[in-house]
């Protein structure tokens, strides 16, 4: 069934595993009789030729070459493992399930959409060697790919540099990377592969003299020194060089680096930096180095777990050789990444394709078994859906079919009035999940409401929908506005401020553009507000003006009165209803009133404001009583301060260090001096007027301030 060294694999193995093998090589065996692959050979040769990879190359157990065998069992007969799921255990029933989903992944645009095809990929691997057998899959297909026809050939070329090396480049796994990546180019590029491969071949010879000749030196001094070493030449591949060409617009002749020599050290791992160090002064003490390009991954090593020291020097003849230096252990996983050492264990769930790709290398290294039946959460906090014509739309977890809609386009998402999730009807609040093929539904005459904000969960869709609600409000605003006007001109009466004001009050709406959509939507009986304004005309109902406190300009504290009179200011400052005036920026704790404005709602001013007297006393009837909520917490409001003194004596520098030791943020700040006299303006986010006192009564205590003022804006 296998060849020699897959057989003692295999015989080594638990019996339980050779049990689960056999049985499953048996069913594709079944499966795929007759079934021939493009050059006539049994495809059962390339799933063979695949769990080979998978044990020898990779490092992985039986259970995975059984999931394998199942999948592709399964792929001609879809009840294979409905059939035999008590014949195996978990693990392998979830493998060959996953591997099923990825093959069923048919890429529409891989050169648009890779990084969202990669994650797909991640995401349906529920156990963490799922993608490591299907890197398997694909690099046998590679191996043989004259067996397709040229566009099948150039579909899996392009598929495979896209997709699949970057997984493999991103697990450490940089012979399969680099072997996917020339495979890869000899197809999708011919005519450019060739030319370079004829190159190193041409000079192959002259490489192999200046690596004798430029190691001579060397290999005296690490005898000397006592340690123990193998030497390697290394030729870049030629697609790492075509893409060094392209990148820095060099010729072939120009590329510095198409060889190197890799020195590897016997060394135990507690002296494995210090040797290598050592080694690189050796190295150096014979060679002028290039400083520039010297790169230390040995101290600290790259995400995926790479470690070498790299330099680059010139020899007197002016030729430039990179020198790569690292340890027998450093090399065999620079080599294979962890999978000389790979046997696989358990995880528990990681957020994120970059965290799991690099937590891969580490639930497999342990070689404890015994947690291998666990899944793995992948959801990554996305899904990925695809359109009818089969584009591929990445969503956050929980995306609706109102989501997908807004992702497609704003007006999609306005129009949606349902969809078909896999060929069956749907609402807009239908949640999707990865591999949903979704057909959206739109109507002409649908309009978002508010209560789709319920529905939908991405930042794009919320906003889209809060847009056109409040498009549509300001149309039915304008409409109310009109009607309105309209109606107390036909009534004879003066259509001003003072009229919406009271009409506002009588209502009680916030503000007009409320009042004026209540109108529109006729939420509000237009004929109704006649009889209204004819009550207020004759007295018979109270004027606003009694309604209200008169608070004189001298006042310093607003009326109190019991609870309900008063608009609280909570955690929903500066919404809709109300909002803080500009002109004197109140905080949380100042004494403040309302002011009703006509189209911003009531605006909240500090007693102290300077238009405070103005407004009181023009604007009786539209002064609103308001009071703080003692609970409210988060909020942040913004504060001015200038700050005056005399010489040097005030840096900007003690300044900032008051602000900083109060914990305060820091928004704007410039300082000035003219003639000896300092002038400092600033503006800090405070939760509340005792953060401002505090802070002002420090910046008072610096040696030359002679004032510390709040003001409007900095």
């Amino acid at each position: 069934m296998f060849s020699v060294k897959m057989e003692k694999a295999y015989e080594s193995s638990p019996e339980k595993e050779r049990n689960e093998v056999r049985l499953a090589f048996d069913i594709a065996k079944e499966q795929l009789e007759g079934v021939k692959r493009s050059d006539g050979s049994p495809f059962l040769n390339h799933v063979i030729a695949v769990s080979e990879i998978i044990v020898m190359e990779l490092g992985l157990f039986m259970p995975a070459v059984a999931a394998f065998f199942l999948h592709e069992s399964s792929r001609v007969d879809k009840s294979v493992l409905d059939l035999n799921k008590k014949s195996f255990s978990a693990e392998v029933i979830n493998m060959a399930e996953s591997l099923n989903k990825i093959s069923g992944i048919k890429p529409k645009d891989t050169g648009l959409q890779a990084e969202n095809y990669r994650k797909l990929i991640v995401s349906y691997s529920r156990d963490p060697r799922v993608t490591l057998i299907k890197l398997a899959d694909r690099l046998e297909v590679m191996r043989n790919l004259e067996y397709f026809n040229k566009s099948g050939q150039l579909k899996k070329a392009t598929e495979t540099l896209l997709l699949y090396a970057p997984l493999a480049h991103q697990l450490g796994l940089y012979n399969i990377k680099s072997e996917m990546e020339d495979l890869s180019f000899r197809y999708t590029d011919p005519e450019n592969y060739r030319l370079i491969a004829n190159k190193l071949k041409a000079g192959e010879q002259e490489r192999k003299r200046l690596t004798d000749l430029f190691v001579k030196p060397i290999e005296l001094d690490l005898k000397k020194a006592h340690i123990k070493y193998q030497l390697k030449s290394r030729t870049k591949t030629a697609y790492s060089i075509y893409r060094k060409m392209q990148k820095q617009q060099i010729g072939f002749e120009s590329v510095a680096d198409v060889f190197a020599i890799r020195i590897i050290i016997d060394s135990a791992p507690e002296r494995e930096k210090e040797l290598c160090w050592k080694v690189y002064s050796i190295v150096t003490g014979n060679y002028t180095p290039d400083t520039k390009r010297l790169r230390d991954w040995i101290t600290v090593p790259k995400e995926n777990g790479y470690e070498s020291l790299h330099t680059t020097v010139f020899t007197k003849e002016g030729n430039v050789v990179e020198v790569q230096i690292r340890s027998a252990r450093m090399d065999d996983i620079a080599e294979n990444g962890y999978a000389a050492h790979w046997a696989y264990k358990g995880v528990k769930s990681e957020q994120g394709l970059s965290v799991w790709l690099g937590r891969v290398k580490d639930l497999l290294e342990k070689g404890n078994i015994a947690d291998a039946h666990k899944e793995v959460d992948l959801s990554l906090g996305e899904i990925f859906v695809f359109t009818p014509d089969g584009d591929l739309r990445r969503l956050s977890a929980g995306s609706s079919v109102l989501d997908f809609a807004f992702d497609i386009h704003t007006n999609l998402g306005t129009k949606c009035s349902g969809a078909k999730i896999n060929g069956k009807p749907a609402s807009i609040r239908d949640k999707l999940h990865t591999g949903d093929v979704v057909e959206v539904m739109s109507n002409k005459n649908q309009k978002p409401t508010l209560d789709w904000l319920n529905y939908v969960v991405s930042s794009k869709a919320r906003a889209k929908i809060k847009q056109k609600v409040k498009e549509e409000e300001s149309k039915r605003a304008i409409e109310g506005r009109e009607l309105l006007e309209r109606r107390v001109n036909n009534w004879k009466y003066s259509f001003n401020d003072e009229l919406v004001v009271f009409l506002l009050k009588h209502y009680k709406f916030k503000t007009a553009g409320e009042f004026y959509t209540a109108l529109a939507r006729e939420e509000v009986d237009i004929s109704a507000i006649k009889g209204v304004l004819a009550a207020r005309e004759n007295d018979s109902l109270p004027d606003s003006r009694d309604q209200l406190p008169v608070v004189s300009a001298k006042q310093t504290k607003p009326v109190v009165s019991s609870g309900k009179d008063y608009l609280v200011i909570d955690e929903k400052v500066g919404n809709i209803g109300f909002k803080l005036a500009k002109c004197c920026n109140p905080i949380m704790g100042d004494e403040v009133f309302g002011f009703v404005t006509i189209k911003e709602g009531v605006k909240i001013h500090r007693m102290s404001c300077p238009n405070a007297a103005r407004l009181i006393e023009n604007y009786p009837y539209r002064i609103q009583k308001v009071k703080w909520r003692e609970s409210v917490q988060g909020n942040h409001f913004q504060a001015s301060l200038k700050i005056s003194g005399y010489g040097e004596a005030t840096s900007a520098g003690q300044i900032m260090e008051i602000v900083n030791s109060l914990g305060l943020s820091l928004r704007n700040f410039s300082i000035s001096e003219t003639k000896g006299r300092l002038e400092a303006r600033m503006q800090v986010a405070v939760t509340n007027n005792q953060q401002l006192d505090k802070l002002i009564f420090n910046l008072k205590k610096l040696k030359g301030v002679k004032s510390v003022n709040r003001i409007a804006n900095v």
